[in-house]
């Protein structure tokens, strides 16, 4: 049976560990799950504990309450954080540091997306590996309306999964997308009823986490090395992961599964 482990990391974030899946919760709701500079690092902090548990298979990022996945920075905060340019330098800083822990995480990663999705909420969501999200659901970067510049590293982002017409439209407009449009413009992966979100989540990262560590792993960085430019992939990397799954117990295991006509047991080994 899955044992759960939950242990506040700050007043607005949350570990959860369920079995094989991490929980990550920004915890936040009467402000939609707006996300401050204190809350981003210990995000942080939250994704490189999970990631060096053996026992996380897969780590899933979500807002509290039944509003927000995250609505976006904590614009409160903006007149004392970002009103100079070195202020502006220092949040970047931080909010980006804080962001790229997540998306170098080794482990696969879900944004489980429930209601408001905006902003700072979006380049959260884009560092995971997938995004599933609730009918009712709204996307939207709101900086053309805020005057806020993004970097290109969001931006690129943003471009690799809907493509540059449709990016442009995302930042021009600055408009609030339904659950639909996102699905359409390949925003997100998958989109269930409200009711069902929490449940098909859980059960989507369970089929993962059931699956071959050092497959995924290999996986994983064969794409994200594929994506960057030819002059910066690191192919031997690539390259060394696909032997250590090929090569590993975890192969004896699943081609024994195989022929036994059972559910193959993987150790990561």
């Amino acid at each position: 049976m899955a044992t759960t482990v939950e242990a506040p990391i700050t007043d607005r974030i949350i570990a959860k560990k369920e079995g094989g899946i991490g929980w990550l919760i920004f915890n936040n709701p009467e402000r939609l799950n707006a996300v401050s500079l204190e809350m981003s690092q210990a995000a942080a902090d939250v994704v490189r504990e999970f990631s060096r548990d053996p026992e996380v298979r897969v780590i899933i990022l979500r807002g509290g309450g039944e509003k927000a996945f995250i609505s976006g920075g904590d614009i409160s905060k903006f007149a004392g954080q970002r009103s100079t340019p070195a202020d502006r330098a220092n949040y970047e800083k931080i909010s980006e540091g804080s962001r790229e822990t997540l998306y170098s995480c080794e482990k696969p990663t879900i944004a489980m997306i429930r209601g408001y999705c905006l902003g700072g909420g979006m380049a959260w969501a884009l560092q995971c590996d997938l995004r599933i999200c609730s009918e009712n659901s709204r996307f939207g970067i709101p900086a053309a309306k805020l005057s806020i510049g993004y970097a290109s590293r969001g931006i690129r982002q943003l471009i690799d999964l809907v493509g540059p017409s449709a990016a442009k439209e995302v930042l021009y407009t600055a408009k609030q997308y339904n659950a639909a449009e996102a699905l359409a413009m390949g925003l997100v992966n998958q989109v269930v009823p409200a009711a069902e979100l929490e449940s098909f989540t859980r059960s989507y990262a369970e089929v993962i986490a059931n699956n071959a560590p050092l497959a995924i792993l290999n996986a994983k960085t064969a794409i994200n090395e594929l994506v960057k430019d030819p002059d910066q992939r690191d192919m031997a990397l690539v390259a060394r992961r696909a032997d250590a799954a090929t090569g590993s117990q975890d192969h004896i295991e699943g081609r024994k599964a195989f022929l036994e006509k059972r559910k193959p047991v993987f150790t990561g080994k």
